[in-house]
C-alpha cells in the first residue's frame, strides 16, 4: 500500500493514499456508511511487536486507542487479545524465488540414467555373481574332478553380458549354467531400463531440480538467501522466530537481511543465491523489471507457497461499533467476487506502472538482457551431446594401453 505524505521529514504525519486493495475497501465503506476519515503514517513504521502485554507500533497505537482502525495487518494470538480484527482477504504467501533450472551437463548423460546407488549396485553385482560363479564350479570341480573356471574369465563373463557383448559360457556344470541363465535375464531387464531411458536423456538434456521448499535450499551447499527487511517483522518474524522445524530455524539463522527486492533479485542473477517474499509481492517485482515482452525472465519461483499467516485483514480497537459492519461489507465483497477481482486488477496496473517507468529510464530496453534464447521443441544429438562416450572410449584405450605396457614388461623381466 503506497501513499503519498504531506511532510516528507515528519513522521507520523497524515498521508494521501494511492490505489490499493485497502484503498478501495476505505473508499467503498466510507461511500456505503457516510463516513470520512483522516490517515497517518505510523511514527515507528512498525506493526508492533508484544512486550508484558503491550504493544508497540502499529498495534500499539490501537490497543491504547489512538487510532481507530489500521490497514493490511496479520491476526496472531498475541494481537487478538489487544485488538479486533476483520478479516479483507487470503493471505499470500512465502515463495522462494532462484534461477530457473539450468541444463545439466551434457558428459555425463551415459551414467545419468540410473541413480548412483543403482550404479554401486551393478557393480556389486557383477563382482558377487562373478565370485559365486566361481566358488560353484570350483565346488563341482573338487568334487567330481572336472574343470573349474578361472575368476577372472567369471568376472569378465558377468561384465560382458551386462554390455550386451557376452564372452563364450564359461560354465561347465549344470549349477553353473543355471547361474548364467539367470544373470542373462537379469541383464536383459537392466539394459531394457538403460537404454530407454537413455534415449529420453539424449533427447531431452535433463535440467537441475527446482527449489520448492526450505529443506531443498539447506541441502544445496554453499547457498545463500534472504528476505527484505521489512518482512522480518510482526507476524512473519513470529513465525521464524517461534517455528519449532528445524529447517525453519536454520533458514531464519543464516537468513541475510536486504534493503529492497531488487538488491535480492541482483544476487539471485549472480547464481548460487534465493529470494524469499512473498508470492504476490516478488511476482510483480520480477514482471516489472526482469520480464521481456514475451513473458520470459531468468527466474523461478517455488509452486508450492509456504503459508505463514491465517488472513491479511484490519486491525481495529476493541469495542469500536463499526467493526461488525466493515465485517460483514468485507465478506460480501469476497463472496461477490470483487476482492479477488480487485487484486488482479492493482497486480496487473501495478505492473503496467512499473514498466512504464522502468522503460522510461532505460530507453525502451527493458528485459532485453534477460531474454533467455527460445528452446527448439525437437532435438538433433550432437557432439555435446555423446561427449560421455568418447570420454568412455579414450578412457578405456588407455587403460588397456597400461596394461599392455605392464605386461610387456612383466614378460620381458622373466625371460
Amino acid at each position: 500500500m503506497d501513499y503519498v505524505t504531506e511532510s516528507d521529514h515528519q513522521r507520523g504525519s497524515n498521508v494521501t493514499p494511492l490505489d490499493a486493495m485497502d484503498t478501495r475497501f476505505i473508499h467503498t465503506f466510507a461511500d456505503l456508511l457516510n463516513f470520512t476519515y483522516t490517515m497517518h503514517e505510523q511514527v515507528e513504521r512498525e506493526w508492533g511487536v508484544p512486550t508484558a502485554g503491550k504493544f508497540n507500533g502499529m498495534m500499539g497505537e490501537l490497543q491504547r486507542e489512538e487510532t481507530d482502525f489500521c490497514t493490511i495487518a496479520a491476526p496472531t494470538p498475541e494481537r487478538l487479545e489487544a485488538v479486533d480484527y476483520s478479516r479483507g482477504y487470503p493471505s499470500d504467501v512465502l515463495v522462494i524465488t532462484s534461477l530457473k533450472p539450468t541444463l545439466l551437463p551434457a558428459n555425463l548423460a551415459l551414467v545419468r540414467p540410473f541413480q548412483g546407488e543403482v550404479w554401486a549396485s551393478l557393480l556389486m553385482g557383477v563382482l558377487v555373481w562373478g565370485l559365486t560363479l566361481w566358488v560353484v564350479q570350483w565346488l563341482w570341480a573338487s568334487v567330481s574332478g572336472g574343470l573349474g573356471v578361472e575368476i577372472t574369465k567369471a568376472l569378465m563373463y558377468g561384465w560382458g553380458a551386462l554390455a550386451e557383448q557376452p564372452p563364450p559360457d564359461p560354465s561347465t556344470s549344470g549349477s553353473g549354467q543355471m547361474l548364467v541363465g539367470w544373470w542373462l535375464v537379469f541383464c536383459l531387464v537392466v539394459d531394457i531400463g538403460y537404454r530407454s531411458s537413455l534415449v529420453a536423456h539424449l533427447t531431452v538434456q535433463a535440467r537441475s531440480p527446482t527449489l520448492e521448499h526450505f529443506h531443498q535450499l539447506l541441502d544445496q551447499g554453499s547457498w545463500g538467501w534472504g528476505t527484505e527487511r521489512w518482512l522480518l517483522s510482526g507476524a512473519p518474524l513470529e513465525y521464524f522466530v517461534k517455528n519449532i522445524n528445524p529447517a525453519v530455524q536454520q533458514i531464519y539463522k543464516e537468513m541475510q537481511v536486504l534493503q529492497t527486492s531488487d538488491e535480492g533479485l541482483l544476487k539471485v542473477l549472480k547464481g548460487r543465491y534465493s529470494f524469499i517474499s512473498f508470492r504476490n509481492y516478488v511476482s510483480i517485482a520480477v514482471a516489472s523489471r526482469y520480464t521481456d515482452a514475451l513473458g520470459n525472465s531468468p527466474f523461478y519461483t517455488s509452486r508450492t507457497g509456504i503459508p505463514i499467516m491465517a488472513a491479511f485483514g484490519w486491525g481495529i480497537r476493541k469495542g469500536a461499533p463499526f467493526h461488525p459492519r466493515f465485517s460483514e461489507l468485507m465478506s460480501r465483497l469476497e463472496d461477490a467476487g470483487v476482492t479477488p477481482y480487485w487484486k488482479d486488477d492493482l497486480i496487473a496496473k501495478r505492473v503496467r506502472q512499473n514498466r512504464a517507468k522502468a522503460e522510461e529510464e532505460k530507453g525502451g530496453q527493458l528485459g532485453q538482457q534477460t531474454t533467455p534464447q527460445l528452446e527448439r521443441r525437437e532435438v538433433a544429438l550432437e557432439l555435446n551431446h555423446l561427449q560421455g562416450a568418447f570420454y568412455l572410449l579414450f578412457l578405456g584405450s588407455g587403460v588397456g594401453l597400461v596394461i599392455l605396457l605392464v605386461e610387456n614388461v612383466v614378460t620381458y623381466s622373466c625371460f
